[in-house]
């Protein structure tokens, strides 16, 4: 993981500045120890130390909502595998003595105590609740303060009891939560759309966290769900038929254990997983960030493009390297088979020895020795190409010749299809596209040249008809690298001779540019559904109108 993600631990707590100044921007975990020990909380809410019956007697009559999960101890964000019930806090206080007591005579004695207090009919609803289903009770995120709509808060005197820390006071706090169970918990992968300062009161917890370029490999809920923010898999047991990639989600994770007193700092868009242990009392802190905050609403459509035209740019990436990894070595090994001073010229071919008359715009006869200029990697990767061609043009030949290859500006020789093609994405799919990979610069330069001079019918139909989206997408990244390394007017010659074989350049120069926008098309598919949940399937590109 790179180091700047990695989560810092300070040991004392710091100032107002320097956390916004020098950790909050850095948008990475923070564990501050035993910054809320000075809190009446950490003191009066101790368990051990009498702190169920302060809790009771300070907000026993109050009522909160509950989560309540058959699922427990693993507790889903998606509303599908929770409900929320009413409960009041005296009652959910009593389960958490009862919990922790071993004496099944008090148990009894202090769950009797409790009901006794409640109506008849509701004495016997939370009897049944808690009879049933204890450990699948939890108070998640109980708002003790609620900037937006004090109507919700449910548990407001117990603010007296906690502060803001001191490093958060030029901050807008917009909610304060209680987070309580009474039994061993965790809670889905998910991530916050707030800063969050999770602050441990009595227990302990231990936090799995990934950051949000690791999203992918959590598949999120769909953006449009209500558990959005949600990983849809179960990390304890993942079914890898159906999310490959969660194999490798605990490769980038962090893991952090916090005891009482500790607080820790989770930035928005963070992935944790947080494990709970018995009776354990934390309180949160939600603000929004400065980005987040300083957005303005105008710019929201211009933003959300240039942040998927990054996701796509890392997605070609990912899909360029993508379960392939061929070394010059391996090409060398097969280059070493080949009789490199004759092998190639055995391809010539009809087609290319009647283009040969033709004048090709400026050629230069200083390349007519070519083929025996040409290194050995060059040549091997020259026979290679032409042999592909071939085989393809042999696969897809039609015996009657037609006048509309004539109008596409195509051999008739060469009339072929380029359906087994158009869908490769992957340069492990494509040998015309590993070798093209795997070739510097300036030697595919060199192979091109030849293939100007030798074999330009065979050229043409790479060109127009073996190119397949991701091969687009490695030819213009070459030709990118080549523009680098050469002169102007070097370039300038190059791609003169380079589009003087064909008949139409428009169309040779169409026949790229639609491949590459159609790799970048699957990317942007890609994106959509790792990031956002949406699966486009076979909905195709138009790429006239830009629009699919």
């Amino acid at each position: 993981m790179e180091e700047s993600l990695l989560v810092r631990i300070f040991e004392e707590t710091p100032s107002a500045e320097e956390f916004s100044s020098q950790i909050e921007p850095r948008n990475s975990p923070a564990v501050f120890k035993g910054c809320v020990k000075d809190w009446i909380a950490f003191s009066r809410w101790n368990p051990s130390n009498g702190g169920l019956d302060y809790l009771q007697e300070l907000v026993g009559s109050s009522a909160v909502e509950a989560m309540l999960s058959r699922s427990a101890p693993i507790f889903y964000g998606d509303i599908r595998r929770h409900e929320r019930v009413p409960l009041p806090f005296s009652v959910f206080i009593d389960l958490c003595k009862q919990n922790s007591e071993k004496d099944d005579h008090a148990h009894s004695f202090r769950y009797e105590s409790e009901k006794s207090k409640l109506g008849g009919s509701d004495a016997d609803h939370y009897s049944s609740l808690i009879a049933d289903v204890p450990q699948n009770i939890y108070l998640a995120q109980v708002p003790i303060l609620n900037s937006e709509d004090e109507k919700v808060v449910q548990l407001r005197s117990l603010r007296e009891d906690i502060k803001t820390p001191s490093f958060l006071s030029t901050k807008k706090v917009d909610l304060i939560n209680l987070w309580m169970n009474s039994a061993r918990s965790r809670t889905s992968s998910h991530y916050d759309p707030h800063h969050n300062l999770l602050c441990i009161v009595a227990g302990c917890k231990r936090v799995v966290l990934w950051p949000p370029s690791a999203s992918s490999l959590l598949y999120p809920m769909p953006l449009y769900g209500e558990a959005s923010n949600h990983s849809s898999v179960a990390l304890d047991n993942p079914d890898l038929s159906i999310h490959p990639k969660a194999e490798s989600a605990f490769h980038c994770s962090q893991t952090i254990i916090l005891q009482e007193g500790d607080a820790l700092f989770i930035p928005e868009g963070w992935f944790h997983q947080v494990d709970s242990d018995d009776l354990t009392i934390a309180v949160n802190f939600w603000w929004r960030s400065s980005i987040m905050s300083s957005m303005l609403d105008h710019m929201d459509a211009y933003y959300l493009r240039r942040i998927l035209r990054r996701l796509i740019d890392k997605e070609m990436n990912q899909m360029m390297h993508k379960n392939f990894v061929v070394g010059s070595k391996k090409m060398i090994n097969h280059m070493h088979e080949l009789p490199i001073d004759r092998e190639a010229g055995n391809h010539e071919n009809s087609f290319d020895q009647d283009f040969k008359s033709k004048d090709s715009g400026g050629e230069d006869p200083n390349q007519s020795n070519m083929l025996h200029d040409l290194g050995p990697l060059a040549l091997w990767a020259l026979h290679e190409i032409v042999s592909l061609v071939h085989k393809h043009v042999n696969a897809t030949y039609q015996a009657e010749q037609s006048t509309s290859a004539y109008d596409l500006g195509v051999h008739p020789d060469m009339k072929c299809t380029n359906i087994m093609v158009a869908n490769l994405y992957n340069l492990e799919d494509d040998p015309v596209a590993k070798i093209l990979w795997n070739l510097g610069p300036l030697t595919l330069q060199r192979v091109f040249l030849a293939m100007v001079q030798n074999f330009p019918r065979t050229l043409e139909a790479l060109i127009l008809h073996m190119l397949s989206p991701v091969g687009a997408e490695v030819l213009t990244r070459k030709f990118d690298e080549m523009d680098q390394q050469t002169t102007e007017e070097d370039r300038s010659k190059f791609y003169q001779l380079f589009y003087a074989i064909f008949d139409d350049q428009n169309l040779a120069m169409e026949a790229i540019l639609n491949g590459k926008e159609s790799f970048a098309h699957q990317a942007f598919k890609n994106v959509l559904n790792l990031f956002v949940g949406v699966n486009l399937g076979e909905q195709k590109l138009n790429i006239n109108s830009g629009t699919f």
